[in-house]
C-alpha cells in the first residue's frame, strides 16, 4: 500500500472542508483532510519503514499531508547532524503555517550549541516558513536555562510584512512575556516592535494563563 493509499483510508471530508478554511493559502486540492493522530501514526509506519529515505528525498509532496508527516518523520530522527540536515533539505519546500509549527525535532533539546546557529541562520531566511520556523525554535528551546537578552533582539529586528511571520514574531513574545518578563516588557515599553506584533503580542500576552493578572494589567495599559 502506497503512502497516498494509507492517507485515502484515513481521511475525512468534513474536516477536509475546516482544514481548507484553516490553510487559505495553499490550493485546496493539495488537502486530503487527514487528522493529525492519524498523520503521527503514519508518520511512525514511515519512520520504521525501509522506504524512509525515499520518502525524505521524494520531494516536493504533492499533497499538504505529505509535508506534515515529513516533518514528523524529520522529527523522530535522533542523531543530531542527519537530523538537522532533513530540516535543512525540507524547509524550502514549507508552504504553509500548520507544516513549520506541528513538528519538534527531539534532537534539538539535547544540542542547543549545535543548532543555534542553525535557528540564527533561519531566522534570517527571506522564506516566510524557514523564518517562522526558527523563531519557533528560539522560542521552543532558548527561553527557559539557555536563554540570553539578545535572544530577544534577535527576532524584534525581524521585518516583514507576511501574516504568518508577524504572527510568530507576536507569538514569541507573548511567551517571552511569560517566561522572561522583566526582560521583555522594555521592548513593549519603548515601543521596538511594529505597532500590530505589538498590540497582538499583548494581546494573547493577556489572554495567556501564564502571564500574572498584575502582569496583565499594566500590559494592557501599554496597547
Amino acid at each position: 500500500m502506497t503512502l497516498h493509499d494509507r492517507l485515502m483510508e484515513v481521511k475525512d471530508d468534513a474536516y477536509r472542508e475546516f482544514q481548507i478554511k484553516l490553510v487559505p493559502n495553499i490550493a485546496p486540492e493539495t488537502i486530503l483532510g487527514v487528522r493529525t493522530p492519524e498523520m503521527r501514526k503514519i508518520a511512525k509506519e514511515v519512520f520504521g519503514s525501509p522506504d524512509r529515505d525515499a520518502f525524505l528525498n521524494d520531494l516536493p509532496h504533492r499533497y499538504y499531508e505529505e509535508n506534515l508527516i515529513h516533518f514528523f518523520v524529520i522529527s523522530m530522527i535522533r542523531d543530531f547532524d542527519e537530523c538537522v540536515q532533513a530540516v535543512e533539505t525540507f524547509l524550502p519546500y514549507v508552504d504553509c503555517w500548520p507544516v513549520s509549527d506541528q513538528a519538534t525535532p527531539k534532537s534539538f533539546a539535547k544540542n542547543h550549541q549545535k543548532v543555534l546557529p542553525y535557528i540564527r541562520k533561519w531566522i534570517a531566511s527571506d522564506h516566510v516558513y524557514t523564518a517562522r520556523f526558527g523563531i519557533r525554535m528560539l522560542m521552543n528551546e532558548f527561553l527557559n536555562e539557555d536563554f540570553h537578552k539578545e535572544y530577544l533582539e534577535l527576532v524584534a529586528n525581524k521585518k516583514g510584512e507576511d501574516y504568518y511571520l508577524k504572527m510568530m514574531v507576536a507569538w514569541y513574545f507573548a511567551t517571552a512575556l511569560a517566561k522572561r518578563y522583566d526582560e521583555t516588557v522594555p521592548y513593549f515599553e519603548d515601543r521596538r516592535l511594529d505597532d500590530w506584533v505589538h498590540k497582538k503580542a499583548i494581546q494573547k500576552a493577556v489572554e495567556s494563563f501564564r502571564v500574572t493578572d498584575e502582569h496583565k494589567e499594566y500590559l494592557k495599559s501599554l496597547r
